[in-house]
């Protein structure tokens, strides 16, 4: 299982509060990324990203045409907050303040789930309250081409192995309908029904993906049709 520490980006690029809102364009555009930390002494106050900046009175991207009643229902605050973050230069301004962040060893199955949840691209990585990575979903991807280069293993299986692998796998999963399996020099032959397509690709991607499988053949059959050949 990877970590945080695993697939993380360090040394991280990162702005000051003092910076403005021309110095994080630059860093974004000429180092290639999408977002960047603010930092101050090590502490985390916030993050800049593109989305903090497409909204600019600069480029006349500012939301326009508010109704009367709907400032009945936005505050005073929030009406200021908004001017702020579309027209001041400070980054302090600008950047979003709650930022979700992991520490360096949360599993990256919790960060996918966590940037999935909160539908961000990158959270910092954080050691004893300093941040000393960021994960991405760059990252996650990078780590996904890693573990699919070694995802099969160059040893020989036999079928026996090959045919238990599978039908161990597939009692796990909670999806599958009733199948069988027969494997013939590490060709896999599946036989009884399924009960929806999703299920049938599922479970073809299963055989797949286990070690030593060389091709598939699917000889099964929807559910609902069984009821018309009684």
């Amino acid at each position: 299982m990877l970590d945080a520490k695993d697939v993380m980006t360090s040394p991280v690029i990162a702005v000051g509060p003092d910076s403005t809102v021309d110095e994080v364009a630059d860093i974004l555009l000429s180092h290639g990324i999408s977002a960047v930390p603010v930092i101050d002494r090590g502490t985390l106050l916030g993050i800049v990203s593109e989305g903090d900046l497409i909204r600019r009175a600069e480029i006349g991207t500012v939301p326009q045409g508010r109704t009367w009643w709907l400032h009945l229902f936005t505050n005073n605050a929030a009406q200021a907050e908004g001017y702020l973050k579309s027209h001041s230069e400070h980054v302090t301004d600008v950047m979003t303040h709650q930022v979700a962040t992991v520490i360096e060893s949360t599993p990256v199955a919790e960060i996918a789930t966590l940037l999935d949840h909160n539908r961000i691209k990158r959270v910092p990585v954080l050691r004893d309250g300093q941040v000393v990575g960021i994960v991405s979903r760059a990252n996650l991807v990078r780590a996904l081409v890693v573990a699919r280069k070694g995802w099969r293993a160059p040893a020989l299986h036999d079928d026996s192995s090959i045919r238990m692998e599978i039908v161990d796998a597939l009692r796990s999963e909670s999806w599958p309908s009733t199948s069988d399996v027969t494997v013939n020099n590490g060709v896999v032959t599946l036989w009884g029904t399924y009960l929806s397509e999703q299920e049938r690709k599922a479970s073809i991607i299963l055989a797949e993906n286990t070690a030593g499988v060389r091709a598939i053949d699917d000889h099964r059959i929807p559910l609902d049709m069984t009821y018309g050949l009684v």
